[in-house]
């Protein structure tokens, strides 16, 4: 799949030598290589969580991934991302481009795409997926570089970034007049100059990913699925760790948190109660680029409704239901930060004024569900800017025309790193991809779910059509060990390699699974067992394990560590072919509590005396 990348690319950073050094006239910034914006100790950092999450080697990593942002930072260079909101700072551009590349990889590891396909078709597009993941979360910005700012050297001769990297010093200002919507649809100007033809060549074989992948190009997320979500809610944490809120908040949620509730009570509404798109009386109004609600109807209904259904916690107020709503990035914020707009709903000759509340249309439907736009129009009063999204920068009015540099701050290289890195080190909960998640279109594919094919859901496997689950198990398994969701070998890795066999640790890595396919828990409870017990059953079925002489499961290593021992139960794998192509050295902390005869036939094992006795942990 990646054989079109083997030949060898000489690096952008390095095929045009930067400016010869002489003193940079006052005002104006010199341009850097992309080797030496790289280079800072934080930007090493988040390009080392990034090579992470792939499954790739170094050589193959360099041209997918480490390619496309030194040619991202060649172009955006020092410029910030925003006047003077997010990352408004020289740098700012390049570091939300590294954060959302790196927050956008981690949640991507949550989910199985393309959606609808088999297990086997994930597995092999799943490369593909990653890397457009990645591409999208870093490109959905680059468009204001082109239409936002105005930059020019210091003869006074306008520089576009069309133009290529900047090779001259520099300065620049925000343009008076943008358009704060333009930039996502610059970008088309400027992602060909990130990412060569061999690239675009590779992705344009995917049909799902290469739709979806030109609809966040253009800025139409709401179109774009899965990985529209992806991008939006990495960019969400990136602000936020930015602005000092939690980043974390931006990535996942508890099932049973307040935003959670107040999401799913919104969909209830809008599917059940709630009148969109009326002549005139409406609960609101659903536009192109986004759904407005008359704050104060919605917000009585959406306490009503969560009460009747015996919902505890719910604010007593409409300003507390405002505020909650916002700051989990419900509902969009204006350019002052609030959670309330006004604009003005016009329908042919009637027209009237509203408080509105606004969101995104993808996080309530799917492309496929979505009604139809309203014909008329909403036009936010002009008292406000008009801005769509509240990580835009905002407009400051009162800057003369002439200024042509921008004061910004010094960039914070240390000030919160540690705790950026840190979150991009914790895994996330295993509810992760079950949340925001509007409609099964925007969900991970966890099983074959096509009458087509004759599967079935998941709910509907049984003991006589558990083959789909069980292979979909190991593929599982396979594809978290390559992306590096599940480790081994490590302290608390569920897998291990061990007398030149693979380990799998029971019943740690069967709840792992079950907790990310809660779908198999009606399955489960049908036949009275838990929902890792089920799947655990269905694997020993499939009889890809050795067992004991005596018929026994279940295998015991001893770890010995420097301080402490322990023992671990687990089966060992037959042939490890179905989880690495090459397996891994054995782990030199873990021995298997039994001693192989070399008289004997291979893997027939001469247990312990200590152990003879004693009966195994058997599985359920």
């Amino acid at each position: 799949m990646l054989s079109l990348f083997q030949r060898k690319r000489v690096p952008p950073s390095s095929a045009t030598p930067s400016t010869p050094f002489t003193e940079t006239p006052k005002g104006l910034t010199r341009p850097e290589s992309a080797t030496s914006l790289l280079a800072t100790p934080r930007r090493q950092k988040l390009l080392k969580h990034i090579w992470q999450r792939t499954s790739l080697s170094r050589q193959q990593f360099t041209m997918l991934y480490l390619a496309p942002l030194e040619r991202y930072a060649d172009l955006v260079q020092q410029f910030p991302a925003s006047e003077s909101h997010h990352h408004a700072y020289p740098g700012g551009m390049l570091d939300h481009g590294l954060e959302i590349v790196a927050y956008a990889l981690k949640l991507r590891q949550s989910h199985l795409l393309p959606a609808g396909v088999t297990p086997e078709a994930q597995a092999v597009q799943a490369e593909a997926w990653t890397a457009g993941t990645a591409y999208a979360a870093l490109l959905h910005d680059v468009g204001k570089i082109a239409v936002d700012l105005h930059v020019e050297h210091a003869d006074g001769s306008v520089w576009h970034p069309w133009h290529g990297p900047l090779r001259r010093p520099y300065r620049f200002r925000y343009r008076k007049d943008r358009e704060y919507r333009l930039h996502s649809a610059a970008t088309g100007l400027l992602y060909t100059q990130i990412l060569d033809r061999a690239v675009f060549d590779w992705l344009s074989g995917h049909p799902d990913l290469w739709t979806a992948l030109l609809y966040v190009f253009a800025g139409q997320y709401e179109h774009a699925g899965t990985l529209g979500e992806l991008v939006r809610r990495a960019d969400q944490a990136s602000v936020a760790h930015e602005l000092g809120g939690d980043p974390g908040k931006a990535l996942t949620a508890p099932r049973h948190a307040l935003q959670r509730k107040l999401l799913d009570g919104l969909r209830y509404l809008l599917r059940e109660e709630l009148k969109l798109n009326q002549p005139q009386a409406s609960d609101g109004w659903l536009t192109q680029d986004a759904l407005w609600l008359v704050s104060k109807t919605v917000s009585d209904k959406l306490r009503a409704h969560l009460l009747s259904q015996g919902i505890d916690g719910i604010p007593a107020s409409n300003t507390a239901v405002f505020n909650v709503l916002q700051d989990h990035g419900i509902a969009l914020a204006t350019p002052d930060g609030k959670a309330i707009w006004t604009a003005t709903v016009t329908n042919g000759t009637w027209s009237h004024s509203f408080t509105f509340l606004k969101l995104s249309p993808a996080m309530i439907w799917n492309a496929f569900d979505r009604p139809p736009p309203f014909l008329g129009s909403v036009r936010i009063n002009p008292e406000e800017p008009t801005t769509t999204l509240p990580e835009d920068a905002r407009k400051d009015r009162e800057k003369p025309a002439s200024a042509i540099t921008v004061p910004v701050p010094a960039t914070p290289e240390d000030n919160g790193a540690e705790s950026l890195l840190g979150l991009l080190d914790t895994p996330l909960p295993a509810t992760a991809a079950q949340l925001l998640r509007p409609t099964a279109a925007l969900q991970p594919a966890s099983l074959p779910n096509n009458e087509a094919d004759g599967t079935r859901p998941a709910q509907e496997v049984d003991q006589d059509n558990a083959s789909s689950h069980d292979a979909h198990f190991l593929a599982w398994l396979r594809r978290s060990i390559r992306t590096r969701k599940l480790i081994i070998n490590d302290t608390k890795a569920l897998v291990h390699t061990v007398a030149g066999s693979v380990f799998l640790v029971s019943p740690g890595l069967f709840q792992r699974y079950a907790q990310e396919h809660p779908e198999i828990a009606l399955t489960a409870r049908r036949k009275d067992l838990t929902d890792w017990q089920w799947i655990q059953k269905r694997f020993e079925r499939e009889k890809r394990h050795r067992k004991h002489p005596n018929g026994h499961n279940i295998w015991t290593c001893g770890i010995v560590g420097p301080r402490k021992s322990r023992r671990l139960h687990g089966y060992l794998l037959i042939d490890h072919a179905c989880v690495f192509d090459d397996l891994p050295p054995d782990n030199p902390y873990l021995t298997l509590d039994a001693v192989w005869a070399a008289a004997e036939t291979p893997w027939t094992p001469v247990f312990d005396r200590k152990l003879s006795g004693r009966r195994q942990n058997e599985s359920p």
